[in-house]
């Protein structure tokens, strides 16, 4: 026969067979939980089983009824010291619930099998329990209850233990969370030095590579500086034996000159033989043509030596009431005979203040260095510039034609250079246009006495976005430019001409004057009506040049063509377009054109394309007779003094030096 057991005992077992298997995160006791179960819901539950064992005595029913509050705080202890050691890594609230969870799920197990009648439940702190007889219920209700107070205080304690697991466990998954944040930080450091390492790797290799392929273009650069090192020696001894043919000509030509000075001191002393005299006039007539067209040909030999394609450049002075230049903003070196010689370079200097040192000090000015056939200072007058152009001009009378321009930006003097101070001022600052003609009628006066006929026509226009306007209309035809057209003088003619614009034989200096103050009237007129419109057009004169020779039925003819182009300035890129700059835009647009095909022409006629972009605008359309290989052209590029105009006086020398490095072949005078 089994001993007897205890009600409390067979309460655990029936709990720990029936309890659901748990995890062990899910183990900890919920903080605080508690059976509150008085002895009214002991008694409760107690009924039904009474009802169900009403064949058994009193005693045993109500022994096998009653288990609930200590069995379970006996499980709680045991799970709490069982998963104690081993917290999981979740977080306190997931845990408690999940011990709720398992506490709510436990329901009370099958009625253990009853105790003997007469047993006593055991007594807490390992006493002998004292019997209690069948009939004592509220005895063993007693100590049901002081043993279910001891097992919820332990539990309380238990629940302590598990919060202050719980508070560890949060702070080390803070600890966590903060570590794996810096570790990550860390690693996109590593990351960044790592691309940075490569990145620098990377630009060594670049420079490396480009260093290498600096001292390859460096040895090409010596090698090139070399063979120019060579070719400018054997210019130098080209140019030393021209220098001598040269020299040996001007002997020539003053044996001639004494020779003819002779022949006509000889034909003084002989006019008084009638036949003799008369042979001799012929033989001296002949030989006075052969002298003049050998004059003529080394006349233009020297011009060729000089370059069919010259530049000049002048400098304006400083006006009043305009600021004063720096101290070696601008330089005239010397010529390589020292002071003496005429200047033939100039030095710009141009400080650009958004550059700077690597201390912080600003940049030391950038100097450009030019040079052309000529250079003009501030202090060079008109006389001065004519003087060095009178002989080109006199090649026009030779049957050459000539084109001389003048570029450069608004307000650099290009009026003043080619028309003077105006119609009537002082003959000191007379442009070149009235002193080439006065040199052009002496010359053509002087020739008469050897039997040659000059006939000069001129006409005056201006080409304002692209258009051709007669500036020496008068009546209703002023300002009506529209009708002008750039047609063929006939069919097969390779002269130009200008249709609806006036050509006005010319013979003296008053009518040219007259020409010169009708043109600036118009001009004038034109500025005042449409905002500065002569300072944006080209203006264009022309002297038709026709000679004759009749005893020997000679004839030539050649233009001589006097240009003021347009200031060559940039658009302002800042300029707001309102209804009067756009009418500035289209301007420019229209004079920055003709200007670029200006520089293509002459680029075309210096690499001898079979194409020549005359028709790409009037101005070089209009021009097209006195540019080429027959012409001989010359252009000014005149420039401020002043340093706020710097950038815009670099362009202008920049493409004054294009132009100045074309050459073109040799030319050939028009003659018939």
């Amino acid at each position: 026969m089994e001993p007897q057991r205890s009600p409390l005992l067979e309460v655990r077992g029936n709990i720990q067979l029936k309890r659901p298997p748990v995890k062990a995160p899910s183990r900890l006791p919920l903080p605080g939980t508690r059976f509150k179960r008085g002895p009214d819901q002991m008694e409760d539950a107690l009924e039904p089983e009474k009802k169900r064992t009403r064949g058994l005595d009193t005693v045993t029913k109500i022994a096998t009824s009653r288990p609930r509050a200590p069995a379970l705080t006996t499980v709680a202890q045991t799970q709490g010291q069982t998963t104690a050691p081993k917290v999981p890594k979740k977080t306190g609230p997931r845990c408690s619930t999940a011990v709720a969870t398992v506490l709510k799920n436990q329901k009370p197990g099958p009625a253990a099998p009853a105790q003997k009648p007469g047993a006593a439940a055991p007594v807490p702190g390992g006493r002998k329990p004292t019997k209690r007889p069948a009939w004592d219920l509220k005895g063993q209700l007693c100590d049901l209850n002081a043993e279910l107070k001891c097992c919820r205080e332990r539990t309380q304690t238990l629940d302590q233990e598990n919060q202050q697991l719980q508070d560890q466990l949060r702070e080390a998954q803070q600890q966590a969370k903060s570590l794996g944040a810096e570790c990550r930080t860390l690693e996109g450091e590593l990351a960044r030095v790592q691309a940075q390492a490569e990145q620098g790797q990377q630009e060594l290799g670049n420079l490396r590579a480009r260093v290498l392929e600096l001292e390859e273009q460096l040895g090409t650069q010596q090698g090139l500086v070399q063979e120019l090192q060579k070719e400018q020696l054997g210019l130098q001894e080209e140019r030393r034996g021209l220098a001598a043919r040269l020299e040996e000509q001007e002997r020539r030509l003053q044996a001639s000159e004494a020779a003819l000075s002779g022949s006509q001191a000889e034909v003084a002393s002989l006019r008084q033989e009638a036949t003799t005299q008369a042979a001799l006039l012929v033989e001296q007539g002949e030989r006075l043509h052969g002298l003049e067209m050998e004059r003529r040909r080394l006349h233009n030999q020297l011009q060729e030596l000089k370059g069919n394609i010259r530049v000049f450049c002048r400098v304006r002075p400083v006006l009043p009431g305009e600021p004063t230049p720096p101290p070696g903003f601008l330089l005239f070196p010397s010529g390589p005979g020292g002071p003496s010689d005429p200047p033939t370079r100039l030095s710009l200097s141009r400080s650009d203040e958004r550059r700077g040192t690597l201390s912080g000090a600003p940049a030391p000015p950038t100097r450009h260095d030019f040079s052309f056939d000529r250079v003009f200072p501030p202090g060079s007058g008109q006389d001065e510039v004519f003087e060095e152009i009178a002989m080109l001009v006199q090649s026009a009378l030779d049957g050459y034609p000539v084109c001389i321009f003048a570029y450069g930006q608004t307000g650099s003097g290009k009026t003043f250079t080619m028309e003077g101070g105006g119609p009537g001022g002082d003959p000191q600052v007379e442009g070149l246009i009235p002193r080439a003609l006065r040199h052009l009628f002496s010359v053509a006066q002087e020739l008469g006495s050897q039997g040659w006929t000059y006939s000069f026509v001129a006409s005056y226009v201006e080409i304002y976005n692209e258009t051709v306007r007669d500036l020496l209309a008068t009546g209703t035809r002023k300002g009506q430019g529209g009708e002008c057209e750039i047609r063929r003088a006939g069919p097969g003619s390779e002269e130009l001409t200008v249709t609806n614009a006036r050509y006005v034989p010319v013979s003296c200096e008053k009518e040219v004057e007259a020409l010169l103050h009708l043109a600036h009237q118009n001009r004038a007129v034109a500025r005042t009506a449409q905002n500065e419109r002569s300072s944006r057009s080209h203006s264009v004169f022309q002297l038709q040049i026709s000679g004759e020779h009749a005893g020997r039925g000679l004839q030539c003819g050649a233009p001589l063509s006097l240009v003021d182009l347009a200031g060559s300035e940039r658009l302002d890129p800042g300029l707001t377009l309102g209804p009067g700059e756009r009418e500035r835009l289209r301007e420019t647009q229209a004079i920055n054109s003709s200007l670029s095909t200006l520089g293509l022409v002459i680029m075309a006629l210096s690499n001898k394309e079979s194409h020549v972009p005359y028709r790409n605008s009037k101005l070089t359309y209009l021009l097209q007779n006195s540019l080429g290989g027959s012409a001989k052209m010359l252009m000014f590029v005149n420039i401020s003094p002043l340093e706020e105009n710097v950038s815009e006086s670099l362009n202008s020398l920049r493409f004054a030096s294009k132009v100045n490095q074309c050459v073109i072949g040799t030319a050939q005078a028009n003659r018939k």
